[in-house]
């Protein structure tokens, strides 16, 4: 049988490690990952072997050549481009006329390949998964399978949302040669994205092996670090070439070669490479050092990783980092957990990293420093870029016009030369600013602005639904936090930014692999003075304007300060819709409301709404694409009343089509829905989720549970100004107060609360959740849903928090509560379980 190794991944997420070699070949206890995968096949009877290269495949052919030295043979496949993971196994079919195993060059894995193998010949399977379970499914592939393993569902990286058990795919295939008939030649096709769905659907024989022992994927550097603490903790055995030294009660490894100096103390388990040399009075535990080091008198280390040609100087204390290859660490420098150093610095003495930062190579740290921040381009770097379609920082702090410039770059990089994009910002000085340097580093990769300046989100979004632009950014202040800055990215149709499109920005972003334009060529920028006018025509088209004629009642909205100020009044007043207008005045200085005036600001709109006698009042966010609703007697409507309200209306306006809400709205929806003969579509939360289902030609309101509304037969976008209208519209149309209109919606007990879970905990959670929902009614949109006649309760684990969101509807308040009192119990007790 034989084994193909996927060892052609870029590996950027476990940057800077990666930055000068594949990962495949980074060090494990001194040993390439990959080394241990080729000897645990070798292990099983698997001599066979297919390399799958693409990034620096040089690095890889010259460790292992043809395998002899290792006791396989070695063929090798190099695609001319990026195939994805089926498509570039097609590019070997030539090698595989029979029954292969296809595994990851950069996993650690004990698993008993002989048994996986066994189980898909006694299943007389066609493919089989070999499947485990882990605390965080969200990177991995989730799998459900039916009582004789036959694969049901899988879900490729799905969001806390989707996450239905912590089942995932491990990357370890055992494949028919038959498989390779499936897969279409000179194609980019990935196996979980497209040749498992394409299986599953033909209903082909599509097995899942859950198979019990140890598997990481070394994906970044905290599961580098972790793989080793695995090993030094003896949860996974793994050979070491350096031999054991016979000493009682220690794990002492040294190489050929290698010197520890007598007073020197060592505990755990302590990896010595080959010609290193442990000067006197260091004290080293859990560690391993590489080939050709120097550690002088007094260093410390704990939990580290080493790698070869490092110098690390007298008094030094490093705890649970990674210094890679080259490195030279001054007297006296301190490293906290999580630190890693990458090839070729130089650390100058007595600095302090703090943790968790990240070093990219040949950067040169000054003695005395204190370095808090992630250094690239000698500035901060986060973690991860994207929270869904925006990146988010302290302004001049994490996003400084510096970063901002190079992710300008990197994102005109990803667009054609020669286009066109929108941007726009708020009033805040902060996002001026920062939308100025980005907009300079789209220009240096040949993009044309179009600079809209201070407009709201909803504007630039309804412009890119014409021809001319290839997408949009807008720079503003984070509803959150007064001190961050948000910049939101919109594909081509006003969109938010896929995930895909972010990780896109972010590959090049990382590599820094930016084009550069000619000095003759760079973009240029220019103004769009008609897009309000634009905006506003459409705008008045989508109404009734004989309704508003007849309107006689005035209405309330506080702008909070927001650029909608700029475009919401005229259009009203053309209508012929008498508004008050509050907090309408820009002031850059003093920027948009912080979060927690929100309360204050609709405390006292409902006074001024009351005390005027006036119809409505509207509260719009900064954002402008968020509304709270103020009835005529002052009371502020809850997400879901408002929700309920719109939908009522609008369906008493006599609009025929479809409605989309999210999975946790009430449902009360589908019941007005059911007897005004309209239907009702469920989605995920995600705004792009939803905007997507919007999409759809027979839908006529998408409305969200934080008061966004979207009407796609004027734009299918969330756009709080619309909203107003849309709402001053219905009202007059119903000729009813708004109190009346929420009074004849059948009310139900409707609760919402969150239970504090940790990352690690979600996967398992929603797999209990899912095991004891096993014999209900239930559905998997977004979190699980389960049904108990009408009443219902939803768990939805957040995205971006550590929180596990518990919402509940029933026929009464009691009801509720004691439902609500279950679930956070159940949620208590396995998390209890789980840790």
């Amino acid at each position: 049988m034989k084994a193909v190794i996927m060892a052609g991944g870029f590996g950027t997420r476990i940057q800077p490690l990666t930055c000068n070699i594949p990962k495949p070949m980074i060090p494990l206890v001194n040993r390439p990952i990959m080394l241990h995968i080729v000897e645990l096949l070798k292990k099983h009877g698997i001599t066979e072997l297919v390399m799958l290269l693409y990034h620096q495949p040089e690095v890889i052919k010259n460790f292992f050549r043809d395998g002899s030295e290792f006791g396989v043979r070695i063929s090798y496949v190099t695609p001319l481009q990026d195939m994805g993971t089926a498509g570039a196994v097609k590019s070997a079919e030539k090698f595989l006329n029979e029954r292969f195993m296809v595994i990851s060059g950069d996993l650690l894995t004990d698993f008993n390949l002989k048994k996986i193998i066994d189980f898909h010949e006694e299943n007389k399977a066609l493919a089989t998964i070999t499947l485990t379970s882990v605390k965080d499914p969200l990177q991995f592939g989730v799998v459900i399978t039916d009582k004789e393993k036959r694969i049901t569902k899988f879900l490729e990286k799905p969001g806390w949302g989707e996450v239905f058990s912590d089942t995932i795919n491990t990357g370890i295939y055992v494949l028919e040669p038959e498989v390779l008939q499936h897969i279409p030649a000179g194609e980019n096709f990935d196996f979980s994205q497209d040749l498992f769905p394409l299986l599953l659907k033909n209903k082909a024989p599509l097995f899942g092996c859950p198979v019990k022992g140890y598997w990481r994927d070394i994906g970044n550097p905290d599961s580098y670090r972790e793989a080793h603490h695995d090993i030094f903790k003896g949860r996974v055995n793994v050979r070491i070439d350096e031999p054991r030294q016979d000493l009682v009660g220690k794990d002492l490894r040294v190489g050929e070669d290698a010197r520890i100096e007598g007073s020197s103390v060592t505990e755990g388990m302590v990896v010595v490479g080959d010609n290193t040399q442990v000067q006197g009075n260091a004290h080293i535990k859990d560690s391993v050092i590489g080939r050709n080091c120097t550690i002088e008198p007094g260093v410390r280390l704990s939990r580290c990783v080493i790698w070869d040609n490092t110098y690390i100087k007298r008094g030094s204390r490093l705890t649970d980092c990674v210094i890679c290859e080259r490195v030279s660490v001054g007297q006296g420098v301190v490293a906290e957990e999580g630190a890693i150093v990458a090839d070729d610095t130089a650390i100058g003495e007595e600095s302090y990293i703090k943790r968790d930062v990240k070093i990219w190579p040949r950067k040169v740290i000054e003695s005395g420093s204190i370095v808090t921040d992630n250094l690239i381009w000698g500035e901060k770097w986060k973690k991860t870029l994207f929270e869904g379609a925006m990146i988010k920082g302290l302004a001049n702090v994490e996003l400084t016009p510096e970063f901002v410039a190079k992710l300008g770059c990197a994102y005109g990089t990803t667009l054609p030369k020669g286009s066109y994009v929108l941007a726009c910002r708020d009033v805040q000085l902060s996002s001026r600013m920062l939308k100025r340097s980005f907009i300079g580093g789209i220009l240096s990769a040949g993009v044309n602005v179009k600079d809209l300046k201070m407009l709201p989100l909803p504007v630039v979004r309804y412009k890119l639904k014409t021809f001319g632009e290839v997408g949009g950014v807008c720079f503003r202040q984070a509803p959150d936090d007064p001190a961050s800055t948000e910049i939101v990215f919109l594909d081509a149709d006003g969109l938010d930014f896929s995930s895909s499109m972010g990780k896109g920005l972010e590959r090049v972003f990382y590599k820094e692999n930016f084009r550069r334009a000619h000095h003759s060529e760079p973009g240029g920028i220019s103004e769009l003075p008609n897009a309000i006018d634009y905006y506003r025509d459409g705008f008045k088209r989508a109404l009734n304007r004989d309704v508003f004629r007849s309107c006689t009642s005035k209405v309330v909205v506080d702008f909070n300060h927001s650029p909608a100020s700029l475009v919401l009044p005229s259009i009203l007043g053309d209508l012929g819709c008498e508004v008050i207008a509050l907090n309408a005045h820009l002031d850059e200085e003093r920027g948009a409301r912080a979060a927690s005036d929100r309360v204050k600001g609709l405390q006292q709109l409902s006074k001024i709404v009351s005390t005027l006698e006036a119809g409505a009042g509207f509260w719009i966010d900064p954002t402008a694409e968020c509304v709270t609703l103020v009835d005529e007697t002052g009371k502020i409507y809850a997400p879901e009343e408002f929700l309920s309200l719109m939908v009522s209306l609008m369906l008493k306006s006599g609009e025929s089509g479809a409605l989309v809400v999210p999975v946790s709205a009430p449902s009360v929806v589908e019941q007005m829905a059911g007897d005004a003969g309209s239907t009702v579509r469920r989605a995920k939360n995600a705004e792009r989720a939803m905007i997507e289902a919007a999409l759809a030609s027979e839908v006529v309101m998408a409305g969200s549970m934080d008061g966004r509304f979207a009407f796609p037969r004027f734009q299918a976008s969330f756009d709080g100004m619309f909203t107003i209208a849309k709402a001053i519209e219905l009202l007059n149309l119903s000729g009813l107060p708004l109190s009346k209109s929420l009074a004849e919606i059948p009310r139900r007990a409707f609760l919402t609360a969150s239970v504090p879970c940790v990352f690690e905990l979600k996967g398992g959670i929603m797999r209990k959740m899912s095991e004891d929902s096993v014999d209900k009614e239930t559905s998997f949109i977004d979190g699980i849903k389960v049904h108990f006649g009408e009443d219902w309760v939803l768990v939805l684990p957040d995205q971006y928090l550590p929180l596990a969101h518990i919402v509940v509807e029933a026929r009464d308040k009691k009801t509720a509560q004691a439902l609500q009192e279950e679930y956070r119990k159940k949620l208590e007790g396995w998390k209890k379980e789980l840790q």
